[in-house]
């Protein structure tokens, strides 16, 4: 039976690696009851970490899904990655989550992956809670670490809980929104009387959090400056709103590991987190009118869903998880997806809790679920009725920046190792399967080393299929600074008739990769053989004379020679073009080229210094700087083969808050040290 979309929250739990995500999502179902016993990490026993390799490398990988009730709310939680290679499953978050909590350690500092996910959050305009995690460490620092918040974001920050501390353990914790305290047993927090130690932080907190309230409401602020103070109702209706205007950010702490705090925390996200009836309109084509509309949460509307991940299993199949926008998807439909222009049947409908799926009937607006086996439907499709199509903007995945060659580890086993990459591309968009056609190599592109270490371990894992990462060759190729010209002779005599091909040439440089041109005069080389003479050149244009790259920038011209009424073939002059071309190259002024990439990279002011100076170690050249969303962006130009591995160094320089974009600009000459390092 569907549930209400008043009585859903889906938020997307998301921080830095090794903040305690997972884990506090484990005890979350573990209270909501939707568990026995909390599982560890380090055991692999977690719900949402169930892949091999999250459960080897005790993280997260790939976005995971489940649920539980609280208070006759479904829950829908949503545990994302922290790692910066897997930032593709931070953008499928988003794209099904009302709401985020934010999971930060105690360590008195704002950490990268806290900074990196509140900024993210409030680009996409996602209401947000911190949590505060590892109160029960001995370092633990809350009172610092709300200090960095506030600095960093000012005005937003407000913290609605006091720690209750003995020693350096939290044992319980005072509600500033509610003027409760409440200690922390073995079978969840008891109420007690407000400590008079903590009597004056609270009403501090109070009086800091009436006036936030007021700020986000005109009748409030209005009462406030009247009365000096508002009520608690009062008070509770102006952070509400303000959590959903994302002017507001609550912060909460306490212990996943010791499931300590989570009880207030839960209680806090059904109190004050959006409904999913309360969800933004969703902007989408309606492709019946072609104009943009409004999708609001409507239980009773024509039915539209969008696909915000895409698992593939070779034995369970794909598997497609939705969120549900608008009406009921009932298993036995058939839905329209615009994108693919395709029906698919809805064959089965499952509520998911890590690998464990739940088959049910239908599921209403609002609620996050998953189909099997949709032969068109990709991540990020829309899925609707064909009497009611609209279409919501597609999800944007970062594009590649750390790209290997591919091939397979065994002999004869390429197909079962790029049919298995093709599949592991449609899970993951922020990977990509691509040919270079320069260089003839299979290239695979993700966000980081690791990134590229876990697809070939899944590769191994799902498909069987074994395959071998190295670092690309870089496309350089050849061209000539002069004009020369080249003598090709070819004769030879094995009784009987014998060959004989002979032709002047002249090799200039040009602005096209390849030009062919003839000036023969008097019948010297025969209309028939000429082009056998340029078929030679093109045979040769592959293999420079340098150090073995293809040719380009040069023309030819065939404008003398000679020839033989018996002895002259195709053939010969065909070879007589091969001479030319190497004595004629030679002799031209040969030189190699290297390819020079347009780079735009993004870093924060503190690390413009850092990155400007390992550019020019890398012969680079910075072509301008302009400031965007509180960074700088560094346009530049870098030879190829001294950036193949720039995302892993940009992200050591900036402690990963650097990003950056590449594109091929022009080939240009290569020093002489560059070909001398290729001759090695």
């Amino acid at each position: 039976m569907s549930v209400s979309a008043k009585d859903i929250r889906n938020i997307a739990i998301v921080g830095h690696s090794g903040e305690g995500k997972t884990t506090l999502m484990e005890a979350i179902l573990f209270n909501g009851g939707s568990v026995e016993r909390m599982g560890r990490t380090d055991n692999g026993t977690t719900v949402s970490d169930f892949d091999e390799q999250e459960i080897a490398r005790k993280m997260s990988i790939s976005l995971s899904l489940a649920y539980t009730t609280w208070g006759g709310v479904k829950l829908n939680l949503l545990d994302v990655p922290g790692f910066y290679d897997f930032e593709g499953e931070f953008n499928e978050a988003m794209r099904a989550c009302g709401a985020a909590l934010v999971v930060t350690g105690a360590n008195g500092t704002l950490t990268v992956g806290a900074e990196k996910a509140i900024s993210q959050c409030l680009r996409a305009k996602k209401p947000l809670v911190v949590f505060i995690n590892g109160m029960d460490k001995e370092n633990a620092d809350y009172h610092n670490t709300v200090r960095a918040l506030q600095e960093a974001y000012k005005g937003k920050i407000a913290p609605i809980q006091i720690p209750m501390m003995e020693g350096n353990k939290m044992t319980g914790v005072v509600n500033a929104l509610t003027g409760k305290a409440y200690r922390f047993t073995g079978v969840g927090p008891e109420e007690i009387p407000v400590p008079e130690a903590y009597q004056r932080d609270l009403d501090v907190m109070q009086h800091s959090l009436m006036e936030t309230a007021a700020e986000n409401d005109e009748v409030l602020l209005e009462k406030y400056f009247e009365d000096g103070f508002l009520s608690r109702e009062d008070t509770i209706h102006g952070i509400r709103k303000g959590i959903f205007s994302i002017n507001v950010i609550p912060v909460m702490a306490g212990s996943a590991l010791q499931n300590k705090g989570v009880i207030n925390l839960m209680n806090e996200i059904v109190k004050y987190m959006p409904e999913a009836a309360e969800r933004r309109e969703l902007p989408a084509i309606d492709l019946a009118k072609d104009a943009v509309v409004g999708v609001s949460c409507e239980e009773n509307g024509p039915f539209c869903a969008q696909v915000f991940k895409t698992a593939v299993d070779p034995f369970v199949g794909k598997m497609n998880y939705l969120r549900v926008c608008r009406g009921t998807l009932a298993a036995g439909m058939t839905v329209f997806n615009p994108n693919a222009n395709a029906q698919e049947r809805i064959n089965a409908l499952y509520l998911v809790r890590g690998k464990k799926l739940e088959a049910v009937s239908a599921v209403g607006a609002g609620d996050l679920c998953a189909v099997s086996k949709l032969s068109a439907t990709g991540t990020g499709d829309t899925l609707c009725t064909e009497d009611a199509p609209v279409k919501f903007d597609e999800i944007l995945f970062p594009k590649p920046v750390l790209h290997m060659a591919v091939s397979a580890a065994v002999r004869g086993t390429e197909d079962k190792v790029f049919t298995g990459l093709a599949r592991l591309a449609e899970e993951d968009k922020s990977f990509a399967v691509t040919k270079n056609p320069d260089t003839g190599e299979t290239l695979i592109g993700g966000q980081g080393e690791i990134h590229l270490e876990i697809i070939k371990k899944k590769l191994k894992a799902k498909f069987g299929a074994e395959a071998e990462l190295r670092t690309p060759a870089v496309a350089y190729k050849e061209t000539i600074r002069k004009t020369a010209t080249a003598e090709g002779k070819y004769k030879k005599q094995t009784g009987g008739h014998g060959q004989y091909g002979h032709c002047k040439m002249r090799f200039e440089p040009c602005e096209k990769d390849f030009e062919f041109a003839e000036e023969v005069v008097g019948g010297a080389v025969p209309k028939q053989y000429i082009p056998a003479v340029e078929k030679g050149i093109l045979e040769c244009l592959p293999t420079g004379v340098l150090a073995g790259y293809p040719v380009i920038r040069v023309r030819a011209v065939l404008y003398d020679g000679s020839y033989h009424d018996v002895d002259s073939s195709e053939a010969a002059f065909k070879s007589a073009a091969e001479i030319a071309f190497k004595e004629g190259m030679k002799n031209a002024s040969p030189v190699l080229l290297e390819p020079i990439m347009r780079l735009r990279i993004g870093v924060p002011d503190q690390y413009v210094g850092d990155v400007l100076g390992d550019l020019n170690k890398r012969r680079g050249r910075i072509i301008g700087m302009d400031v965007q969303d509180e960074m700088q962006i560094i346009t530049a130009e870098a030879p190829q083969g001294e950036i193949l591995t720039y995302a892993t160094s940009l992200r050591s320089m900036t402690q990963g808050r650097g990003k950056f974009t590449e594109a091929f600009n022009r080939y240009e000459q290569a020093p002489d040290s560059v070909l001398q390092s290729l001759a090695k």
